[in-house]
């Protein structure tokens, strides 16, 4: 971990001028788990003795250190943090279904060894998971991946598990496969006059940008063959949407209620269903993406399932198909007793049903272009260049923010 760490720093990405981003995942049954979990928790606390140590420097060796440009403080980019590993990296524990259960039954969970599936160590579940709350509070990491859930709306199961995520973990997919992404400002779509959302256009940006990203499959570089092979043969693709937050604000909604997530969830099923539908008008012209037809069964299952949450079908229903976790379905009620503050939101609604319904009859004739078409991404960097004042799906954290650069100075 320290040396691909290390390596990720010296690579860097987006030029010199940006720390790289690694995504390592773990599974949770890992022998080295307990370490992985408390690692980045070491390395915190290594800066923060560091900048302690700093304060109590006697006057000769304080003249010294300004001689050297010697900085330790907590800033990110300072000499305390490069001093450390684990800086370039994300790290992820993949959780299990069964994991949970044992945590809520406070039961022995068992480490396997990688080498001959061997049992290595038993530990409490319990015991660990509060490592991985700790060790999140100290550092914010380990991030958590639902391992079972993520699988369960796999599209493509037969052609093998998804193990990790990309860097930010908004792409998930089968090893070795790529997928190139773009997002849509929502607020360009919102008038917060007339309170009216604008569907007509967000489908037809959803449309071209299907189009585009199509293309893109083709048209990209790939870091290697497998990479090239895997990602023509499923087509992976990644239209998500940036500046919910804003819109939010805009339109009077408080970002964490009910009406938010309602119209948040219709917002999100029009994407994705408008998108899977016109991935499933393609194949007309050129076919479905080769891997489909070993796959066919289970990604109709997948849309169903997508089809159900749409059209508001209840948690607690028996309609969903191999989930043991249901989705949160969208709240019809909020759009029928007018509690959403857009005028149009009623046009919202019925437009997230019919475009999965589009969605799944056009898959079920044609099959579809693509194993995989939407992401909500960060947008950390782009939202920036879009003029977004919040990013990815995340509320604003300050209504002023300021940027510190790279190359010094601040926006």
């Amino acid at each position: 971990l320290k040396i691909g760490d290390r390596a990720a720093g010296a690579l860097k990405s987006g030029g010199t001028t940006r720390r790289a981003a690694k995504m390592v995942c773990l599974d949770a049954d890992h022998p080295d788990i307990e370490l992985f979990v408390n690692w980045k928790v070491r390395e915190e606390l290594k800066v923060a003795a560091l900048v302690e140590g700093m304060k109590h420097l006697t006057p000769e060796q304080r003249e010294a250190a300004k001689e050297l440009g010697l900085k330790l403080d907590y800033d990110f980019n300072g000499e305390s943090y490069t001093t450390v590993s684990g800086q370039n990296s994300n790290n992820s524990v993949r959780l299990t279904d069964e994991f949970f259960r044992a945590v809520d039954a406070d039961a022995e969970w068992t480490l396997t060894r990688r080498t001959d599936g061997k049992p290595a160590k038993t530990i409490k579940a319990r015991d660990l998971w509060n490592q991985i709350c700790k060790a999140a509070w100290h550092c914010a990491d380990p991030g958590l991946q639902y391992d079972s859930t993520i699988n369960a709306w796999h599209t493509c199961p037969e052609s093998g598990r998804i193990n990790a995520s990309n860097p930010c973990s908004e792409y998930m997919f089968l090893d070795n496969t790529a997928c190139n992404l773009a997002s849509i400002n929502l607020l360009k779509f919102y008038n917060s006059e007339t309170r009216q959302f604008d569907v007509e256009a967000y489908e037809h940006a959803i449309r071209l940008w299907t189009m585009v990203l199509e293309i893109s499959v083709l048209m990209a570089s790939y870091p290697s063959q497998e990479i090239a092979q895997l990602s023509w043969m499923f087509r992976t693709l990644g239209l998500g949407y940036a500046n919910l937050g804003a819109m939010l604000m805009q339109a009077g909604i408080p970002y964490d209620s009910e009406e938010g997530r309602a119209l948040c969830g219709s917002l999100t099923a029009i994407l994705t269903g408008r998108y899977y539908a016109t991935s499933a008008a393609l194949p007309a012209a050129h076919g479905p993406f080769p891997g489909f037809e070993g796959n066919r069964e289970e990604m109709l299952r997948v849309m169903r399932n997508h089809r159900r949450a749409a059209h508001g079908v209840a948690r607690d229903s028996k309609a969903y198909e191999e989930l043991a976790i249901r989705p949160v379905p969208i709240d019809h009620a909020l759009f029928e007793s007018g509690a959403i503050n857009v005028k149009n939101a009623g046009e919202l609604l019925t437009r997230a049903m019919k475009s999965w319904d589009d969605a799944l009859s056009l898959g079920e004739t044609h099959g579809y272009r693509n194993a995989q078409v939407t992401v909500i991404a960060p947008t950390g960097t782009i939202g920036l260049l879009m003029d977004c004042d919040t990013t990815g799906v995340e509320p604003d954290f300050a209504l002023v923010k300021f940027k510190k650069l790279a190359g010094g100075g601040y926006f």
